[in-house]
This record gives C-alpha cells, structure tokens and sequence, in this order.
C-alpha cells in the first residue's frame, strides 16, 4: 500500500504542484485546501505524513498541529513565511518535525518527506535499554519508555533521543545532531536542535525528576545513563 500524505496548503497552485512532485515519487497524496476541511479529514483518515501550510483560513496551521499532536504522532512538516522565525520556532515548540520556508524547491521538500519517512519507519530491529535500565526505545513500535511510563514523542524527539541515549556521555555538537537527525545540510536545522531538545526534555521530565539531557556549554548536549536528582 503507498504511504498517504495530506497537503494542507491554501495557494491552489502549490497544493497542486507539490502533490505532482510526490505522486511522481510514487505517494499517495490528498490535498486539503483549508483548515477546517483538514481537520474534517484527520478525523476520518490517518495520513502517514503531513505537509501543513501555516497560513489557512478558517482553522490555522497551528490548531491543526496542536490537534494532530493530540491525537499522535503523525510526522509533520510544515510551510512557513521565509522570513518569520517566530513562526518556525512556534511551529516546532508545537510538534513539527521539520519546516520548509516559502518561497521553495518542490524537490527540496520532496527530499525533506523521503528523510522524515526514513526517519519514522525503522523496523526489524531489537529495542534498545540503557545500561541502568531505565529507558527502553522499542524501534518497532516507535514506542518509549522511561521509569516504565510511556512517552509519546514526535519522530524527531525520537530520532534525537535515540542519538544521545545510544552514546551516553558523549558531548554532541547542535550540528553534528542536526547532521545526524535530518540527513541534509539546509539552512536553520542547527538552530532548530535547539527548540527539539527543550520539547524532548519537557516530556522525558514529566516522567521523572531527572534531567537527562545535559547542556555541554559551547558545544551542545549529552546524555546522563546514571544521574542523581535534578540538575
């Protein structure tokens, strides 16, 4: 079956045009051309991917993300103004996996869905458990948990959990993470490390009084396997 993806763009002509490039690449590609008829749609479909403009009328790119992210984790890119950081920052601190600025290549955000694909669909391997035990990441399932609770996170969270868990005390820069994470070398990917730690650190801290994820100042973050309260 091929994977669905769901554009959410008002502009006619670049709905049309992005689900031209990814109908070529061999997806299945709905395109909801407002905000309230996006919703009406995630209400009785599950796309495996969502392209989500932040301008809509009617219901905005950020109530759609706010409900996506309520229901799941649906990997989501959004479209934002090439010029609005405050937008791209809102945009992840909200659940977005990535963001594609307007104006933009087709076949940029066409390699940007194949990375975040590839990201989110890591099948056939043996969970990983931290050496004390207390984080189990099941690939399989997509699932965490930490302390036995649960924590629901977006792919990237994941992706970048998965990074520093795996190498406990290893210091890593923000762009050797964002190398890592997204594939490709675009513009703001360093930047937005940044915004995708604090989310990670938020849901990992409501589980446990444990600040896992440690700043290494001037260089970037590590993991702590074994830690002894908050930091």
């Amino acid at each position: 079956m091929a994977i669905k993806i769901l554009v959410i763009e008002d502009e006619e002509r670049i709905g049309r045009l992005v689900a031209a490039y990814l109908a070529r690449e061999g997806f299945s590609v709905d395109v909801m051309d407002d905000g309230e008829r996006a919703l009406d749609y995630l209400g009785t479909h599950a796309p495996d991917l969502i392209i989500l403009d932040l301008m809509l009328p009617r219901v905005s790119g950020e109530e759609i993300c706010r409900y996506v992210r309520a229901q799941g984790e649906t990997p989501i890119i959004m479209l934002t103004a090439k010029a609005d950081e405050d937008a791209k920052v809102l945009g992840l601190e909200l659940g977005a996996d990535d963001y594609v600025t307007k104006p933009f290549s087709p076949r940029e955000l066409t390699a940007r869905v194949k990375s975040l694909l590839r990201r989110t669909h890591r099948l056939g391997l043996e969970p990983f458990q931290s050496a004390d035990g207390s984080l189990v990441i099941d690939w399989e399932k997509h699932r965490v948990w930490l302390r036995d609770a649960a924590v629901n996170l977006t792919p990237t969270e994941f992706k970048l959990l998965a990074i520093l868990a795996k190498s406990p005390g290893r210091a890593f820069s923000r762009q050797e993470l964002a190398d890592r994470i997204f594939g490709l070398e675009y513009d703001g990917y360093e930047d937005s490390i940044y915004v995708h730690v604090k989310n990670l650190r938020q849901k990992l801290e409501a589980h446990s009084s444990e600040r896992r994820i440690a700043t290494v100042y001037g260089i970037g973050y590590r993991w702590e396997d074994e830690v002894n309260g908050s930091v």
